[in-house]
């Protein structure tokens, strides 16, 4: 029974996921604590220059402002850190409590974080102001990949063993 402790970390990393989703954008803009406390004003001429579209919007200096430029780098860096932590607690849970190899303990924590990603973008289209979109399940998918790329280094470098707990 003790095994199954280690499933709680990811289940509670999903409920803050949950969380921080159900917010509307405006709860979690950053951009009045960027402007106000820091003055940016000295990165412009460094990403000035840097224009692309992401969701039908331009992502630019002259498009978002320099705090709303850097605001979406911190969020989308946000959903690459969070699942990738997800990734993590996966393959932590099911190295615990499962015997099984490690390619079934990748494949299955990789899909198990995709999932709920897919399901997290979902989720978003029920909240005010904020709207799924499959480019950040991508993201969401590329930190759950090099998680499990991370732990394949593991594995090379020290080897790979389950542990049998009761």
């Amino acid at each position: 029974m003790r095994k199954y402790i280690y499933w709680g970390l990811p289940i509670v990393w999903m409920g803050v996921i949950f969380y921080s989703s159900a917010q509307p954008y405006e709860d979690q803009d950053i951009k009045p604590l960027l402007s106000d406390t820091i003055d940016l004003s000295f990165l412009i001429p460094l990403f000035d220059w840097v224009s692309f579209t992401y969701h039908h919007s331009e992502v630019s200096v002259d498009a978002l402002g320099i705090a709303g430029f850097i605001e979406f780098f911190v969020r989308k860096g946000a959903h690459f850190t969070v699942f990738f932590i997800l990734a993590c607690l996966f393959i932590i849970a099911i190295v615990k409590s499962i015997e099984i190899n490690y390619k079934r303990t990748l494949f299955i924590s990789f899909l198990l974080t995709v999932s709920y990603a897919g399901v997290d973008e979902f989720h978003q289209g029920f909240t005010a102001n904020r709207t799924p979109y499959v480019g950040d399940v991508l993201l969401d998918a590329f930190g759950a990949a090099t998680a499990c790329l991370l732990f394949f280094w593991w594995i090379i470098k020290f080897g790979y063993r389950t542990t049998k707990t009761e």
